[in-house]
């Protein structure tokens, strides 16, 4: 195949509309299911680079959760905590543990459940039955992976009544080193982004605490490669083999600091005990429990545990989750570690860091304030690496 017509653009408005190869050669993938259109390809295309990335840098299978072209969530294949299983609505599936896959997958979807409603996924491996399993019940627009095996093919094809978009790409692809767009009829080219993130990169470590551990390292890495596919400005945090919060694409490097920073919070406060034992109504969707779990953490829209609110959501009224709860338990969290696709201007980047137990940070280094922020983190005993890379992604 080498051109294939989408049914418009990003916008109905944006016709005619399709992809190909500017050298008239074929496409590297196979639509074996279902009509992708113009921005699921942006996000197929990007997330897969991001996937092949981790698996190159760990060996371990990995997945990612795509939504308008920036990742919601990002893993490489560890086991789950029965915990966090329930956190990420997994603890029913049979074999998970023995499928890498499927538990990189549920880590990617479980970063940030709102974002990823209606992701485009992305696996570094062919795709198995337990991984297509987790995918079926997920309201989800697409995949792409190098392959299926053929009872996950059957279960794939399932989804939205056989219009599933299922997408396999060729593994041994590899693009031209120089990449073009356009933008207002004017034509951009540049060389691609095919810089190496590893352990190398974090060997600058610029604070007085110089120690990083293993799994420091493996998550800082994951944070950076995230980035590396993540609409700038961006940082990124990560645990545990997983980004936990991504701020993509904000202004401010603050406001980037704080996003994410939320979403890594309400990532540690699914795995509450109170949240965990929260008794929904067997009638409530994952969607709407991914909905009322957020309210119930953050004090969102409406407050679902009032009187004349619970009922629609819950057997019994639940005690609300207090601040002062809250605040306990995220200050008994350490060993978070953040990376940023630039430098951090001022020190409010740590300070806000601090508050979601941030303890290892990579940022490229550069600004004229570098000294105010090691001072910040050299405060908190934090370790931090400059990388001397600027990430950025458009």
């Amino acid at each position: 195949m080498k051109e294939f017509e989408l049914k418009y653009g990003c916008n109905p408005n944006q016709k005619p509309s399709k992809i190909y190869m500017a050298d008239g050669s074929e496409l590297p993938i196979e639509i074996l299911c279902g009509r992708p259109g113009y921005i699921n390809f942006l996000d197929a295309f990007n997330s897969y680079q991001l996937v092949v990335e981790l698996k190159t840098a760990f060996g371990i299978p990995a997945a990612a959760s795509f939504k308008h072209v920036s990742p919601a969530g990002a893993a490489i294949g560890l086991p789950l905590s029965e915990k966090l299983k329930k956190a990420v609505f997994a603890d029913d599936i049979e074999g998970l543990d023995e499928s890498p896959l499927a538990c990189a997958y549920a880590r990617a979807r479980g970063t940030d459940r709102m974002c990823s409603f209606g992701d485009w996924v992305a696996l570094s491996d062919v795709c198995d039955k337990t991984t297509a399993l987790l995918l079926k019940r997920e309201v989800s627009d697409g995949v792409i992976a190098p392959g299926y095996t053929d009872e996950a093919l059957e279960i794939l094809k399932t989804k939205k009544k056989g219009a599933y978009n299922i997408v396999k790409i060729d593994p041994d692809y590899v693009p031209a080193p120089q990449e073009t767009k356009q933008v207002f009829g004017v034509t951009f080219e540049q060389g691609r982004n095919n810089f190496v993130i590893n352990k190398e990169l974090l060997s600058n470590i610029v604070t007085a605490n110089k120690e990083m551990p293993e799994s420091a390292i493996r998550d800082l890495i994951i944070s950076l490669i995230t980035l590396k596919y993540t609409q700038s400005n961006s940082v990124c945090y990560a645990y545990d083999g997983q980004a936990i919060g991504v701020g993509a694409g904000q202004q401010s490097r603050i406001h980037c600091t704080r996003l994410a920073g939320t979403k890594a919070d309400t990532w540690m406060l699914r795995q509450h005990d109170k949240v965990l034992a929260l008794p929904f109504l067997d009638t409530l969707g994952r969607a709407d429990r991914d909905n009322v779990i957020d309210g119930y953490i953050n004090k969102n829209e409406e407050d679902v545990c009032a009187d004349g609110v619970w009922q629609r959501y819950f057997t019994t009224q639940p005690e609300p989750l207090t601040d002062a709860e809250i605040r306990e338990y995220l200050d008994g969290i350490s060993g978070i570690s953040l990376g940023s696709d630039a430098f951090f201007p001022f020190g409010d980047n740590i300070e806000r860091a601090k508050k979601s137990g941030v303890s290892y940070i990579a940022e490229p280094g550069g600004s004229i304030r570098d000294d105010l922020v090691i001072e910040v983190c050299d405060k908190y005993g934090m370790a931090m690496a400059f990388t001397g890379m600027r990430l950025f992604h458009h």
